[in-house]
C-alpha cells in the first residue's frame, strides 16, 4: 500500500511538471492588431489566427516569449504560465512601413500610403544599423543624400540630395526651420538620438510650403512625444580613436496634464591624430553637448499643445597638430578654432475654437566666435517663424489647408557681409518675409487623390515670389502607387553663411552684380510597390526627376585661385535622374536593403563667345549606392549588421596646371560592420568596425591640404594678378588651401557601446 502511494504521488507530480495550457496572445501597436507577426514562447512558436490574435499550447512555467514583425522593433519579455491565459503586447513602430503617419510635404498628419507626395521615413532602428554620434553622419546611410566634408581642417559640412550643394537643403525640427543658414555650418551634429522618434526626407523643391531654402529638399527631423517616450533611455558609444559620446533620455509627469521628456547629448574627442603625416590634425577635436526638453500639456478638449527648448553648445578646433588655445588667432601655429552657442525654442498651439486652426512658431539665437588662422569671424543670426495653420474638410472629398507665414531674420557678422565700407558703418541684415499659402486636397475616388498649392512670399528686397506646386496620386492596387509631383522652389542666398571656404583666410570673396534670388522648376515620378508574404516580404521605390534651375548663385573657384567669384548665372542648370530604393525580409530575420541613384547634374553658360558652354560641378558624384543587410536571430538577442555606400568619381577643384592632386576623384566606399546582444528587453551590447576599408581621401595623393607647411603663406610669391608664382620652394605655383577634400578623412576603427531602455510596465 505504501508503494502504491509513492508511485501515486510519483505519477501526479509527473503529470503536474507536464501540464499544458492554452495560450493567446493579442499583438498590437497604438491599439491597432499587428496582423502578421512571430510570436515564440521559448522555442515553440504559436499559430497566427485572425485580428491580431495568436495561439499555442506551452507547458507551464516561465516563459521568454519574443515578438518579432516587420515595422516595429522586437519585444523580448518573460511571463509565467499556470493557467489558460490572455496576453496582451503592444509592439513599438520603427516607422519603416508605408502605413505610418507622415506629415513632410503636406503639413497635416496622413498615412504615408495616403500621401500624395512622395516621402522617405527612416527610423532610429534605422540608424542603430551604423551607430553614429551625429545625425550628420547617420545620414549617409540614406540613398541619394551625402554629408559632405566641406574642410578638411575643421570639417564643416553640408547635406547635398540629388547632387544639389547643402544650401539648397532644407533642415527642420518637427517641421519647424530651426536650423538656419549660419547653424547649418555645425548645428547639424548636436541632435540628441534618444529623441528622435523618426526622420522624414522630401527629395525636390519644398518651397511651396517651407519657403525660402527648401528648393532642392527637405530633412525634417521629428522628435518623440512625451507621451509615446520611454521612462529612461541611454546610449553610450566609443571608438579606439578615443571618440565618446552619450545621448540620454528622460520622461517625467508634472501633474495630471503635464508631461516632458529631457534628452542631453554630449560629445568628446580630444586626441590628436595625424596619420596621413601632413602636420595637421586629421579630425578636428569638439567637446560638445546638447540639452533638449520638451514639454507636453493636456487639454480638456485633446487639443494639441507642447512646447520644446535645445541648447547647443560646442568647442572644435583643428589645424597644426602643435596648435595650442594660446596660439588662436596668432601666426605660430595655424588653427580653426570655433565657439558656437546656439539656443532654440518651438511651440504647437492649437487655437480653442470650433475650427481647427494650429499656431506653429520658432525661434533661434545663433552665436559664433571663430578664428581661422589669423582671421577673426563673429557672426550672430536670430530667426523667429511663425505660422497660422487652418485645417477645413469641405465635404467627404476636399480637404483645404491655409496659412499665414512671417520669418524674421537678423544676421550680423565683423565682415564686409554687413559692413557699409563707403560710410564705415555696420549694417546688420533685418528682413521680415510674409507669405500666405493655400493648398487642397481633392479625393478624385477611392484611387485617385489630386493635391494643389500655390504660395505667395514677399521679400523686401525681390518683392512678390510665387511658388505653385501640384500633386498627382494613383493607387493602381492596395500594394502599388504612383505619384506624380511637380513644382517651382526659390531661393535668397547669404553667401557668408553657406560657403564655409570665405572664412578660412585662404580666399576671398569677390560678387560681380547685384545677385538675384534663385528659381527652379521640378517634376518628379515616382512609383512604389509593397508585396508581404507569410515568408518573404519585399518593397521596391523608384523615381525619377528633373530640375532646372534659373539665376542659379554659382561659386567660381577657378578664375583665380585666391578669390571665390558670385555672379548669377547666364544660363541655366539641371539636375536629373533615377533613384531605386529596394527592401526585402525574410521571416523577419534576414533584412536587406539597396539603393542607387544615377544624376546627370550640369550648368550650361554663355562663354565670352557666346556660346552655351556645359559644366559639371565640383565635388558632385554621377552615380552613387547603399546598402544594408541584416541578420537577427531573435530568441538568441543576436543582431548582425553589414552597411555600406560607395560614390562615382567627382570632379575636384585644383590651385593650378602644375597642382599634382588629382583632378578626378576616385570610385570610393565607407563600410561597416556591427554585432548586437540583447540582454532582456532593456539592455543592447554593439560593438563593430567602422570604414573596415580604412578608406580615406589621402589615398594615392601627394597631399591633400596644399602647402600645408606653410599656411600662412609667408614663402608664396604673387604675380601682378594675385596667383601664385612656380619658384624652387613652391614648384606647383600653390597657395594654402584645405578645401580640396571629399570624403571623411577617418580611417578604420573599432567601437563599442550600450543602449538601455526602460519602458513602462517593463518585466524581466
Amino acid at each position: 500500500m505504501k508503494h502504491k502511494l509513492v508511485l501515486f504521488l510519483l505519477l501526479t507530480s509527473l503529470q503536474a511538471l507536464a501540464q499544458e495550457f492554452t495560450v493567446e496572445a493579442v499583438v498590437k501597436s497604438d491599439n491597432n492588431p499587428v496582423k502578421e507577426a512571430q510570436v515564440f514562447f521559448g522555442n515553440k512558436a504559436a499559430h497566427h489566427e485572425e485580428g491580431g490574435r495568436y495561439k499555442g499550447i506551452f507547458p507551464q512555467g516561465k516563459h521568454s516569449v519574443t515578438i518579432v514583425a516587420e515595422g516595429y522593433e522586437t519585444l523580448k519579455v518573460f511571463v509565467q504560465l499556470a493557467s489558460d491565459t490572455l496576453f496582451y503586447f503592444d509592439l513599438v513602430s520603427n516607422a519603416e512601413s508605408l502605413g505610418e503617419i507622415v506629415i513632410t510635404g503636406t503639413s497635416r498628419p496622413v498615412q504615408r500610403l495616403e500621401s500624395p507626395v512622395a516621402v522617405e521615413v527612416y527610423s532610429p532602428q534605422f540608424f542603430k544599423k551604423n551607430p553614429s554620434p551625429s545625425i550628420f553622419e547617420s545620414l549617409q546611410q540614406i540613398n541619394g543624400v551625402r554629408p559632405q566634408i566641406n574642410c578638411s581642417v575643421c570639417n564643416t559640412g553640408d547635406i547635398h540630395i540629388n547632387g544639389l550643394e547643402g544650401p539648397y537643403t532644407m533642415v527642420t525640427i518637427d517641421g519647424m526651420p530651426v536650423v538656419s543658414s549660419l547653424a547649418s555650418v555645425y548645428g547639424l551634429f548636436g541632435i540628441p538620438s534618444q529623441l528622435i522618434e523618426r526622420v522624414e526626407i522630401l527629395k525636390g523643391p519644398a518651397s511651396g510650403l517651407y519657403g525660402s531654402e527648401a528648393i532642392g529638399g527637405l530633412i525634417n527631423i521629428i522628435t518623440k512625444s512625451p507621451e509615446k517616450a520611454p521612462l529612461l533611455s541611454v546610449n553610450t558609444l566609443s571608438t579606439n580613436w578615443n571618440e565618446h559620446s552619450l545621448d540620454l533620455g528622460l520622461k517625467w509627469k508634472a501633474g495630471a496634464s503635464v508631461q516632458s521628456l529631457l534628452g542631453i547629448h554630449y560629445f568628446n574627442f580630444n586626441h590628436v591624430v595625424d596619420k596621413n603625416k601632413d602636420g595637421f590634425t586629421d579630425v578636428p577635436l569638439q567637446n560638445r553637448i546638447s540639452v533638449f526638453n520638451k514639454w507636453s500639456f493636456k487639454r480638456k478638449s485633446g487639443a494639441a499643445a507642447s512646447f520644446a527648448a535645445r541648447f547647443f553648445n560646442e568647442d572644435r578646433w583643428g589645424g597644426e597638430t602643435g596648435w595650442k588655445k594660446i596660439h588662436r588667432g596668432g601666426d605660430a601655429f595655424y588653427g580653426e578654432s570655433i565657439y558656437t552657442n546656439r539656443w532654440e525654442f518651438i511651440g504647437v498651439y492649437q487655437l480653442p475654437v470650433k475650427e481647427r486652426i494650429l499656431f506653429n512658431g520658432s525661434t533661434t539665437f545663433h552665436n559664433q566666435d571663430a578664428y581661422y588662422g589669423e582671421v577673426y569671424f563673429k557672426g550672430k543670426q536670430d530667426v523667429a517663424f511663425g505660422q497660422f495653420l487652418w485645417e477645413k474638410n469641405l465635404g467627404a472629398r476636399h480637404s483645404l489647408l491655409t496659412g499665414l507665414v512671417g520669418r524674421y531674420n537678423y544676421y550680423d557678422d565683423n565682415s564686409t557681409a554687413t559692413m557699409d565700407t563707403l560710410h564705415s558703418v555696420n549694417r546688420p541684415e533685418k528682413y521680415f518675409i510674409p507669405g500666405l499659402f493655400l493648398q487642397e486636397e481633392w479625393s478624385v475616388n477611392s484611387k485617385q487623390k489630386i493635391l494643389a498649392g500655390i504660395r505667395l512670399d514677399h521679400h523686401p528686397v525681390h518683392k512678390l515670389i510665387f511658388t505653385p506646386r501640384l500633386a498627382y496620386k494613383l493607387s493602381i492596387s492596395k500594394h502599388q502607387v504612383i505619384r506624380l509631383n511637380a513644382g517651382t522652389g526659390f531661393r535668397v542666398v547669404n553667401l557668408f553663411t553657406e560657403e564655409h571656404a570665405a572664412l578660412t583666410g585662404a580666399r576671398a570673396v569677390e560678387i560681380t552684380t547685384a545677385l538675384k534670388p534663385e528659381k527652379s522648376y521640378n517634376v518628379n515620378l515616382n512609383y512604389n510597390l509593397q508585396h508581404t508574404g507569410r515568408s518573404l516580404s519585399w518593397s521596391m521605390d523608384a523615381s525619377v526627376w528633373h530640375t532646372r534651375f534659373t539665376n542659379q548663385i554659382i561659386p567660381d573657384y577657378e578664375t583665380h585661385p585666391n578669390k571665390i567669384i558670385y555672379d548669377n548665372l547666364d544660363g541655366f542648370s539641371i539636375s536629373r535622374g533615377f533613384s531605386l530604393n529596394t527592401e526585402w525580409n525574410y521571416l523577419y530575420r534576414l533584412k536587406a536593403m539597396l539603393g542607387i541613384t544615377l544624376q546627370d547634374v550640369f550648368r550650361k553658360e554663355r562663354n565670352t563667345d557666346g556660346k552655351m558652354i556645359a559644366h559639371k560641378p565640383m565635388f558632385t558624384e554621377s552615380w552613387s549606392g547603399t546598402w544594408l543587410i541584416s541578420y537577427t536571430i531573435p530568441l538568441a538577442g543576436w543582431s548582425f549588421d553589414y552597411t555600406g555606400n560607395i560614390y562615382g568619381p567627382m570632379q575636384l577643384p585644383l590651385l593650378s596646371a602644375l597642382d599634382p592632386r588629382k583632378a578626378v576623384s576616385p570610385v570610393w566606399s565607407i563600410q561597416n560592420l556591427q554585432v548586437t546582444k540583447g540582454l532582456g528587453n532593456k539592455l543592447e551590447l554593439f560593438t563593430g568596425i567602422k570604414n573596415v576599408l580604412d578608406w580615406t581621401p589621402a589615398k594615392g595623393q601627394p597631399f591633400l591640404i596644399a602647402r600645408a607647411h606653410d599656411p600662412f603663406n609667408k614663402n608664396v610669391q604673387f604675380d601682378a594678378g594675385g596667383k601664385p608664382m612656380a619658384t624652387q620652394e613652391n614648384p606647383y605655383a600653390l597657395s594654402f588651401d584645405p578645401t580640396y577634400i571629399y570624403a571623411p578623412n577617418q580611417g578604420r576603427r573599432f567601437f563599442v557601446g550600450l543602449r538601455w531602455v526602460v519602458r513602462k510596465g517593463d518585466r524581466g
